[in-house]
């Protein structure tokens, strides 16, 4: 089963090669033979598979190995599928994938290969990112520990300037890998935000928190999981206290007000005063 997943993922990324500007064209089988290392055989049985597949992928004298046909956009949105399952055990998210493809087309696998790549190799990758202001930075480095999908987007979890940081794939208008080198992210560190994030915010501090919910939350909470650490405690007339530890209380205050009446805060007190303030300037909309 491993050399299966190994095949099909090293095929994936022949076509990210291909539709990628970091590699030197013309591309010879003997190029990803040697970058894959594996016989060039192995890499002309490859293409053979790809074009079987529905993929028009040649090797030519001239042009080297590429593709003769644009890669339509079902296909296109497979081909994630399959290389993001077989690159993390991570479940993902059908309309992440849309909003990729939609907005970066061809480019959304490019950068997701060449960013796997590098995590894989541990090395930087400058990127072309779109900011907030819809202004583009160029060629900002970054060092990949992780692709992963959350709140409906695939997202890059990297460390810039010593921090742990995550970057929208869908705003990564260009990938680029280099051969600066960076040491590997402690797998356990890893787990660790993840595990504490309340809902896409990664962050490294930890808060207690305690909320009461109502009899109408509590069933509606009770066949959930919230978070890999909670303690449910049942109070009489059917409602609950519900304790975690979270890494943002700008996330769970604002989850907490969009859920309405019937959950209270009641540790800790810069959490309530979060919530307070939410709730009043959402009021101030109807004034």
């Amino acid at each position: 089963m491993t050399d299966l997943k190994n095949k099909l993922r090293r095929q994936i990324e022949i076509v990210g090669i291909c539709l990628s500007q970091n590699y030197p064209h013309p591309l010879k089988t003997f190029d990803l033979a040697d970058h894959f290392n594996v016989e060039e055989l192995t890499i002309k049985r490859d293409l053979q598979d790809l074009r079987s597949s529905g993929i028009d992928i040649h090797s030519t004298k001239k042009h080297g190995v590429c593709l003769d046909k644009e890669i339509d956009e079902s296909k296109l949105r497979e081909l994630i599928h399959q290389y993001s399952a077989l690159c993390s055990s991570d479940k993902y998210v059908e309309k992440s994938t849309l909003l990729l493809v939609n907005r970066l087309g061809t480019k959304a696998l490019a950068n997701m290969v060449t960013i796997q790549m590098c995590i894989d190799e541990h090395h930087a990758v400058k990127i072309d990112y779109e900011k907030e202001s819809e202004e583009v930075e160029f060629s900002r480095e970054i060092f990949p520990v992780l692709i992963f999908q959350s709140e409906g987007y695939w997202r890059v979890l990297a460390v810039n300037q010593d921090k742990l940081k995550q970057f929208h794939l869908n705003k990564i208008v260009e990938a680029r890998e280099t051969q600066k080198s960076f040491l590997p992210v402690m797998k356990e560190r890893i787990e660790d935000i993840f595990r504490y994030s309340w809902r896409s915010w990664l962050g490294t501090e930890k808060f207690e928190v305690k909320l009461k919910f109502s009899p109408y939350w509590a069933e509606w909470l009770k066949p959930k999981q919230l978070m890999d650490t909670e303690k449910f405690t049942e109070l009489p007339g059917g409602s609950l206290i519900f304790e975690t530890i979270v890494n943002s209380l700008d996330e769970i205050a604002s989850w907490i007000v969009s859920r309405g009446e019937g959950i209270t805060v009641l540790l800790p007190d810069e959490l309530r005063e979060k919530v307070i303030k939410l709730a009043k300037g959402v009021l101030n909309n109807y004034q």
